[in-house]
């Protein structure tokens, strides 16, 4: 097998693993219970947030929500900011390229609480301009909400340049949705003030993720009914989740970036592509993380490709929305301003740390013979 969608999902690192089972099996007590064992359970879930907060770089200023992943993070970074401040102002700006889980949100503020909804189109780099949100952010804005690293292309937001933006508006905050980023992209959180992460991306467990939170920011909780989370998301800890993926982030904040070998495979596709014009155009900008690349096919169909290469135990993936008609179609391509043939034709190729030149030979060679096989679509 040969697996090239990393992006989607990694398999836990032996070390994440390794605690969570010691924390199944030695430390399973609630930390929520008031005897011995219980705080036990704790002491240990405060040290994990802490461990945390300073694989991030903003011990000394942040906080933070253990969740179920970077979706429900998303949906309370965006909504809870949205109701505990719509008395300063209701307008949100964000991107036409951001994952389904912060689009779907500020749909919703939009179309049923009347919020003021401000997105902007992704440019040929797969990232906002940060002077087109210089023309639209004003006094009435409590959020901004972009994407760190753009889950289909790679595309790097340019986080320091918005930061220094939203700290003219001192009532508005900035959220960064940074599921893709961590471990594949150099960004200083410590200016940004609410940070989304998912474990199972970084070499943690599933269903468990991050919200660091500014420790200023109030929170008005959308899981309510119990104490946990500093009373702002009710329901039993997942210590032994919780504590392998401490465990993973803290390795990975560890590892250096840029990551020469993830590069060279990175540039390898891309060179396959530049080679083959007449059958594949590349997405992904330049100065994308290495880990993610992204190309549409001119005259074969990608599912089509894609099915084939499953067929060889070699897994890719195709685009990540669907339009209303059911047919695959990326929004972020078409924010970028590609057209609908190609938005809704394209292929993800992704890595992780470990990802071996042959496996990325062995899927280069098995694409060459697919596209001689196949009729164009």
């Amino acid at each position: 097998m040969i697996y090239l969608d990393y992006a989607s999902t990694e398999r836990m690192s032996d070390e994440s693993f390794e605690k969570y089972k010691e924390l199944s099996f030695s430390h399973f007590g609630n930390a929520g219970s008031t005897h011995a064992y219980g705080r036990d359970a704790s002491r240990l879930l405060e040290g994990f947030r802490k461990c945390c907060l300073k694989a991030l770089g903003v011990e000394k200023t942040h906080d933070i929500i253990f969740t179920s992943g970077a979706s429900e993070s998303n949906n309370m970074a965006i909504k809870s900011i949205a109701f505990q401040y719509q008395n300063r102002g209701k307008r949100i700006i964000s991107s036409s390229a951001e994952h389904a889980s912060v689009s779907a949100s500020l749909s919703q503020l939009k179309d049923s609480f009347g919020f003021d909804v401000a997105l902007l189109d992704a440019k040929k780099s797969g990232a906002i301009d940060p002077r087109e949100l210089e023309e639209v952010i004003d006094k009435s804005t409590i959020l901004v909400t972009l994407i760190g690293v753009n889950n289909e292309t790679g595309a790097i937001s340019p986080i320091k340049e918005v930061a220094e933006i939203v700290s003219k508006y001192p009532k508005c905050y900035f959220h960064v949705d940074a599921t893709q980023a961590i471990g594949k992209a150099k960004i200083d959180y410590s200016k940004v003030d609410l940070i989304s992460l998912s474990a199972h991306k970084f070499g943690g467990p599933k269903g468990v993720g991050i919200l660091a939170y500014r420790k200023n920011i109030s929170f008005l909780p959308l899981v309510s009914g119990g104490s946990q989370e500093h009373g702002l998301r009710g329901g039993t800890q997942d210590l032994p989740s919780i504590g392998s993926m401490a465990v993973a982030l803290e390795s990975t904040m560890k590892s250096p970036l840029p990551n020469a070998r993830v590069h060279s495979l990175a540039l390898k596709i891309r060179d396959y592509v530049a080679n083959n014009p007449t059958l594949l155009r590349l997405n992904s900008p330049e100065n994308a993380s290495d880990f993610i690349v992204n190309f549409s096919f001119l005259v074969h169909k990608a599912s089509v490709v894609l099915e084939a290469l499953s067929e060889r135990e070699i897994y890719v993936s195709s685009v990540a929305a669907c339009s209303s008609k059911g047919e695959p179609l990326s929004h972020v391509l078409l924010s970028m301003g590609l057209d609908r043939g190609l938005a809704g034709n394209s292929m993800r190729v992704s890595f992780d740390r470990d990802t071996k030149e042959e496996d990325v030979d062995t899927f280069l060679n098995a694409l060459t013979d697919i596209l001689k096989e196949l009729s164009p679509r």
